[in-house]
């Protein structure tokens, strides 16, 4: 063997084992929510008093869904005489008018509500939320994204927790509006009861930390206050103060029983963008906080689980690397012999991926009765979680690289029923290499198959097309839906017209 194919081999086998080790602590999340799945959170005693509370609702360009949140908001079954509203627009269009008008009508029906318009979006949403608590009058703080629909309930089954003068924060399940639109809504839907069921649920009830989602959760303010507040040096503020705060020793509280719906995107290129997002940004509050975690004087576990949370994102880069390796691997392992080859390598892919079909059914077993129905989409979630490789990739780099970008937030067309359509709408965002590239590394695949075909390697043949269905799927869809339709392009994101 030459040296060219030892060092591609090494290689390769070192992505395998990374992958399959962080695919093993996907099994010691499940295991840790099993042990504590009878341990509902329960409030710690009573309030004396219910505590005044400001709904903020952080907006930007959001024509299509602010009406409809800020009327949901206004339905929140909670005394008027505690209850603030501050709708915080950064918008440049017609949003303004649009929440101005929502503002003024639910003014006059008594409800306490302020409308305030920033102009510079110094900060983005982390200063749009900061701008809001200088005027805000309430003890706790609750958050809604402009996608969410909150029950009436919300308030009244949040608030009880914290009669715990420990506790910083009380999050909620995030529930989706439009999970049955298409297979793309179907995948997403199940990723986010992952995270949040498994995810939140694990970490919480076993002590360890977990995160504010940005939305749909409810602070104490003087948590917000003592940990530092709202701070825009990552992209997801949520996380940075999530760790902060519980490092002060504050303790959040995960409620997986208390849904709020939101409309998860329609449209690849905004998933994208979302996803992109919270990858860049959880790679830079890796940098910025992990140091200070694995410093503190928190237990192990507490640390070992903050390491693959906040890490978990690097997963990407070198799943890009398996990708350009894995067809030239398998031919020299094919001419070394196919019985090691199936001996070494599937057994590796297995253990990296067989955890997170495991993750995602028991999390789908845990939530619906006909979860064995939905088990059918666990193969096209791998896939779209390879697709997403590229795109995440790119975050990655971009956050240790302290590649500077704004806060771009994710389009929502109120897309809540099979009827409605979002081709011709305002938002769509723009994507222009990437998608090739995509495309590429599944033609690539699609290669691989044939030449795994025509010579029997038929064990590889799972895992091959996971990889390929994932970027065909990504990069062909990205590509059909930025030119669907007579639509209006978003600028592309400050640094990225390249891309």
């Amino acid at each position: 063997m030459t040296a060219v194919e030892t060092s591609i081999l090494a290689t390769y086998f070192f992505v395998l084992v990374v992958l399959a080790v962080y695919g093993w602590h996907r099994y010691y999340l499940v295991y840790q929510y099993m042990r504590h799945r009878d341990e509902e959170p329960v409030p710690a005693g009573q309030l004396e008093q219910l505590p005044r509370v400001t709904i903020q609702l952080p907006i930007y360009n959001e024509m299509y869904v602010a009406d409809r949140l800020i009327d949901a908001v206004a339905r929140i079954d909670y005394p008027r005489e505690l209850l603030q509203v501050q709708v915080l627009d950064d918008s440049t269009d017609e949003t303004t008018g649009v929440a101005q008008r929502a503002v003024r009508r639910h003014a006059a029906q008594g409800l306490d509500i302020v409308y305030l318009h920033r102009t510079d979006r110094s900060g983005y949403k982390a200063g749009a939320l900061e701008a809001g608590l200088a005027s805000a009058s309430g003890e706790l703080v609750a958050i809604f994204d402009a996608d969410f629909v909150p029950t009436e309930d919300f308030l009244r089954r949040t608030v009880p927790f914290f009669a715990d003068r420990q506790v910083g924060m009380v999050q909620a399940r995030w529930g989706h509006i439009n999970e049955d639109y298409s297979l793309l809504t179907k995948i997403q839907a199940i990723l986010l009861d992952g995270h949040f069921v498994l995810e939140h649920g694990a970490r919480n009830r076993a002590g360890m930390f977990f995160n504010f989602n940005g939305t749909a959760g409810i602070w104490r303010r003087t948590t917000i206050q003592d940990a530092g507040g709202w701070q825009h040096d990552t992209l997801t503020e949520d996380l940075d103060l999530s760790y902060r705060a519980q490092l002060r020793g504050w303790r959040f509280v995960f409620l997986k029983d208390l849904v709020a719906p939101a409309e998860v995107p329609v449209e690849m290129n905004s998933f994208k963008s979302q996803q992109h997002r919270w990858a860049k940004g959880s790679i830079q509050t890796c940098r910025k906080l992990l140091p200070r975690i694995l410093q503190a004087d928190l237990p192990r576990r507490v640390k070992v689980e903050a390491f693959f949370h906040l890490t978990a994102n690097f997963n990407y880069p070198l799943m890009c690397v398996l990708s350009v390796l894995m067809a030239p691997a398998m031919v020299i392992r094919y001419n070394m012999g196919w019985y090691e080859m199936l001996l070494i390598d599937v057994p590796l892919f297995f253990a990296a991926t067989a955890s997170v079909a495991n993750f995602y059914m028991v999390c789908q077993r845990e939530l619906h009765d006909d979860w064995t129905r939905r088990l059918k989409y666990l193969p096209f979630l791998m896939s779209i979680g390879i697709g997403l490789a590229v795109n995440n990739t790119r975050a990655v780099f971009e956050a240790l690289f302290n590649r500077q970008s704004e806060f771009a937030r994710t389009p929502k067309y109120r897309i809540e029923g099979a009827g409605d359509e979002w081709v011709g709408k305002k938002y769509r965002q723009s994507f222009l290499v990437q998608p090739l590239i995509e495309l590429g590394l599944g033609l690539y695949f699609t290669a691989t198959v044939f030449y795994a075909l025509a010579n029997g390697i038929y064990g590889t043949l799972p895992f091959l097309m996971l990889f390929q269905i994932g970027f065909l799927y990504t990069g062909l869809l990205s590509i059909v839906q930025q030119y669907s339709g007579d639509n209006v392009l978003l600028k592309p994101v400050a640094g990225t017209e390249d891309v």
